[in-house]
């Protein structure tokens, strides 16, 4: 059963095994599909369905994803499911490591590179969607003179609100209400910087 918690990463092992892009993109995929095979997440990454297999155990070794029940009668189809609702970093554990920091930036890297390119890809196929969803779309920045506890609470909040809509969706979803929905990325930095 997927816990409705992020799960913390605090061990080198489990934040390895996440920072790797292709577990990484396998993630994203398994969360967006909420159960899949490795044949079917193998056709939305390009690979091999042999290595996504093995990238999917490696995924539930460090219990990022979990056995789901069989969504089908074929008994020899293996189903996944992440095990939480999201993954967690948090950085009193990774300061005074230096290997976590390194796994860190690594994991952060690529998700950033990951999002970078989904952005890309929908910029290249914007005049694809309809009109209403290009009005839609959100592309803001902000450029407020925040304290850190400022920041932190901005956070929690973005977080509650998004989660708030991300929860009705879901449940609306599964009562049947699926007209018009698409899967919708909302990327959010808030960082410190001097200079422009």
């Amino acid at each position: 059963m997927t816990s409705s918690e992020n799960r913390r990463i605090s061990d080198l092992g489990t934040l390895r095994a996440i920072a790797h892009p292709l577990r990484m993109r396998l993630y994203r995929a398994l969360f967006v599909a909420r159960t899949a095979t490795a044949s079917q997440l193998a056709e939305q990454v390009d690979e091999a369905v042999s290595l996504v297999s093995y990238h999917l155990r490696k995924l539930a070794e460090h219990g990022l994803i979990e056995e789901a029940e069989p969504q089908s009668s074929d008994g020899r189809e293996r189903w996944w499911q992440p095990s939480s609702y999201g993954v967690a970093l948090h950085e009193e554990d990774v300061s005074g490591n230096p290997e976590m920091a390194a796994a860190s930036d690594a994991f952060g890297r690529t998700i950033n590179e990951q999002r970078i390119e989904l952005h890309r890809r929908f910029m290249d196929e914007r005049l694809t969607w309809s009109e209403e969803w290009r009005s839609a779309v959100i592309s803001s920045e902000w450029l407020p003179r925040l304290t850190a506890a400022e920041l932190a609470s901005l956070g929690k909040e973005l977080d509650t609100l998004l989660k708030k809509y991300d929860q009705a969706a879901r449940a609306a979803e599964a009562a049947g209400d699926t007209e018009g929905r698409e899967n919708v990325a909302v990327h959010l930095h808030g960082f410190p910087y001097r200079g422009v």
